[in-house]
């Protein structure tokens, strides 16, 4: 396998920046940002970040609302509030330079398994393999392993696998072969089997069972969820709200929520997207704006934004009012940011306050 996998990988691979540097800090930035995230989405994220913050300890000093504002767009925020903590950790508890050994790596926040492996093999040459989703569909399909990946005793079967096959000689090449090999040829649906390497050794293509491998025991429940925002413009100030506590979005910026439903069902959170009736005027005064489906990794969100005249003090003790000029500075959520940029209503009066946001 070793010889084969880099013999397709020095003539396959893409050309992707992380992948001319050894230090460990760009690394681990790639590896985070390309966490539940594509390379062509991620790309652009990652040399924002080398611009802004070419070293450790330049992302440790750094504001936590100014990184969040750019990531925005990735989601899973948390990686980014990770990705800031650790710097600061690394910065301070081993004086800005990186950890070069596994452990110390798997230590610090935000650093499971796969990333602690993926820096140390990347970056220090260690022989520790990577096991994403992409190598564990390789190893699947390649060995015939049809106890569940998503199982203690499947990782563990994979691992045991991987260990024997890994180049201790290169381990960072065969980690990176292995997991290119997963994005490019043997993806999820149609894979390039037909191209395929090790289609002559392959158990999956042998035996006729690519569909099925690898086998998946947990299916992700996702349940669904509405939000009600309230947007209220007084003057040149828009009300607005940071989500502190932990749910979804913490650290961003949203609007005041209302919990008094509308009496049509048409809104139910269960029933489909409701952008066909904008303008909808409500009891209380306020007037829907716009509505979306916006689809998480466990929630399915029905979201309705509603513009009003005012807000009850019991909105008002969870927001903040601010200069409609400062809205772009915010990092929110990509619906609201969809929002702000689809609606006339809103978009009509925040870029006439906020030339800025023609880059939002």
């Amino acid at each position: 396998m070793k010889k084969t996998l880099s013999d397709w990988f020095l003539q396959n691979k893409r050309d992707l920046p992380w992948r001319h540097t050894k230090n460990p800090y760009l690394i681990w930035l790639s590896e985070v940002i390309l966490q539940q995230t594509q390379v062509v989405q991620g790309l652009p994220y990652y040399l924002s970040f080398c611009e802004k913050y070419p070293t450790v300890q330049d992302l440790a000093n750094a504001p936590e609302d100014e990184v969040l504002k750019l990531w925005q767009g990735l989601g899973y925020y948390s990686r980014a509030r990770n990705l800031h903590k650790t710097a600061k950790i690394i910065t301070k508890k081993h004086n800005g330079i990186f950890p070069n050994n596994y452990d110390e790596i798997r230590a610090l926040p935000g650093i499971g398994d796969y990333t602690a492996a993926a820096i140390s093999s990347f970056a220090f040459d260690l022989p520790y393999p990577v096991l994403d989703g992409n190598v564990s569909r390789v190893i699947s399909r390649m060995f015939g392993v049809t106890t569940p990946i998503d199982t203690s005793a499947g990782k563990a079967e994979l691992m045991k696998i991987l260990n024997k096959q890994i180049d201790k000689k290169n381990p960072g090449e065969f980690n990176q072969a292995t997991m290119e090999f997963g994005s490019t040829c043997c993806k999820p649906r149609q894979p390039q089997c037909s191209e395929c390497v090790f289609q002559k050794n392959c158990y999956a293509y042998r035996h006729e069972v690519v569909d099925i491998l690898p086998i998946k025991k947990n299916k992700i429940v996702v349940k669904p969820r509405r939000l009600d925002y309230l947007v209220c413009v007084e003057d040149d100030h828009i009300w607005v709200k940071k989500r502190t506590n932990r749910d979804i979005w913490q650290g961003l910026y949203d609007f005041p929520e209302t919990n008094a439903l509308p009496r049509h069902s048409a809104l139910d959170a269960e029933s489909p997207c409701c952008k066909g009736i904008a303008g909808q005027a409500r009891n209380d005064g306020q007037t829907l704006l716009y509505s979306c489906e916006h689809l998480l990794s466990h929630q399915k969100l029905t979201i309705s934004f509603w513009k009003t005249e005012k807000l009850s003090k019991k909105s008002k003790m969870t927001a903040q009012k601010i200069p409609i000029s400062q809205f772009s500075d915010l990092a929110v959520p990509k619906p609201i940011h969809n929002f702000i940029s689809q609606n006339q209503h809103i978009a009509n009066i925040v870029k006439k306050k906020c030339p800025k946001l023609k880059k939002f």
